[in-house]
């Protein structure tokens, strides 16, 4: 995968679109950017975000950034024991965590689905991530479990959000989120 860019249109109680770009890093990362601009409860925001993946699709750092009436910023960092550092100060209660999913976007879930890829249809994994709400940019953990259900359908849960379909395109890049965001390019 190349670089690529794509934008979605929000399906959930606001009224927004994201984009993002794709691109391989020198020495098989991966570098995700995108920004999202929504209007929820009469509210706008634009959230914009960097995450860096090594080539085993795991999150390296991450810089996020919310601009409503406040201007809110994010950087989290993450070694290869999954210890990670927020602002620049250890967060212990993220250890163990691979991932990082950002609220705002459906682009995130592409990361698990990728380290996924060999799961037969009707597996499951299960994995802590770090979860970042939006727009307070609050980080807390969260297990998230992906369920196959066919070559370009998923399930995500987890206990705090529930269950939503996933359809994906050949590179693991989300194309509908079920009640969230659908794809448009």
């Amino acid at each position: 995968m190349g670089a690529r860019s794509y934008a979605w249109q929000r399906a959930d109680a606001g009224v927004g679109h994201s984009f993002a770009r794709v691109a391989a890093e020198s020495g098989g990362g991966w570098r995700f950017d995108g920004t999202e601009i929504l209007v929820a409860r009469g509210r706008p925001m634009r959230a914009s975000f960097s995450v860096t993946l090594d080539a085993a699709w795991r999150t390296r750092a991450v810089e996020v950034e919310v601009l409503t009436r406040r201007h809110v910023t994010l950087r989290l960092d993450a070694d290869d024991g999954h210890r990670w550092r927020m602002n620049g100060r250890r967060a212990a209660r993220l250890e163990g965590c691979i991932d990082v999913d950002i609220a705002a976007t459906p682009l995130t879930n592409t990361f698990p689905i990728r380290r996924y890829a060999d799961l037969a249809v009707g597996s499951s994994r299960t994995s802590p991530v770090a979860w970042v709400e939006v727009p307070s940019l609050r980080v807390v953990r969260v297990d998230q479990t992906y369920r196959r259900l066919g070559r370009d359908e998923w399930e995500y849960s987890d206990p705090r959000h529930g269950a939503y379909r996933l359809k994906v395109d050949p590179d693991g890049i989300v194309l509908d989120y079920e009640g969230f965001a659908t794809r448009v390019r």
